[in-house]
């Protein structure tokens, strides 16, 4: 059987008397790339800031290769790119990087890190520009070559296509790719549907706090008899019926 990199077991979160996550119960096998969809307050965030201990849990377990989401040991094999990402607007695009591989007890050399602007068709000359400068994408960027530069074994992104224009999608998708064939996982979530059926082998419907699909995005459509991902996701969320 295959190693879970991330385990969710029963895990249940309230803000008050609002239940927000019921019963979420599913894994990411180790290796594999791993959508996580629903409407805006299904619970994505939510679920993601419990896998990483922002926030405790009113029942249930998390376990993130083996290990309980609350060790720090636990966190150590993975990298993080929160929807809305900020990076201290006074350091260089340089000197964020350089932190944060420091603080992953990590380096790059400099071909590597100009590779990897290239690769998400960001200028070098930015490396050396105030953050402060950035657009919306180009700091989307910055961010995710802070999270590939460290080459986790597992890399968790919200949203990680926000504000991002086509070319750069179609970058970043082809690294992700390259992130699978290495044998990592990927865990993001994704309000682009066709998103998450062109990369993801695996897929999880959040809906109202309850788990209302597992499986693969061609299953979903089968399943849901959709002639597209949102027809078949539309379908899924109004069924009301829970993935077994």
């Amino acid at each position: 059987m295959a190693q879970s990199a991330v385990r969710f077991d029963q895990v249940r979160k309230n803000y008050g008397r609002q239940a927000v996550l019921q019963a979420i119960d599913f894994d990411i096998p180790a290796g594999k790339t791993f959508g996580l969809v629903g409407i805006n307050g299904a619970g994505k965030t939510t679920l993601i800031k419990c896998l990483l201990d922002f926030c405790h849990l009113d029942g249930g377990r998390i376990e993130i290769f083996g290990t309980g989401h609350t060790d720090n040991q636990a966190r150590a094999r993975l990298a993080f790119l929160p929807e809305r990402f900020m990076p201290p607007y006074f350091l260089t695009g340089r000197d964020f990087l350089g932190y944060m591989l420091a603080l992953d007890e990590r380096a790059a050399g400099e071909d590597q890190v100009r590779a990897m602007f290239a690769s998400l068709d960001l200028d070098a000359d930015a490396l050396d520009k105030p953050v402060r400068s950035y657009s919306k994408g180009m700091t989307q960027k910055l961010g995710l070559a802070a999270c590939l530069l460290a080459e986790p074994d597992l890399l968790i992104l919200d949203e990680p296509m926000s504000g991002l224009d086509p070319l750069a999608r179609a970058r970043v998708k082809q690294l992700l790719r390259q992130m699978r064939e290495q044998g990592r996982t990927l865990f993001f979530t994704s309000h682009a549907l066709s998103d998450v059926e062109e990369i993801c082998e695996h897929m999880v419907v959040l809906h109202q706090g309850r788990l209302r699909y597992s499986g693969s995005p061609q299953a979903l459509l089968q399943e849901y008899s959709g002639d597209s991902m949102e027809q078949a996701f539309l379908n899924c969320i109004e069924s009301g019926a829970h993935a077994q």
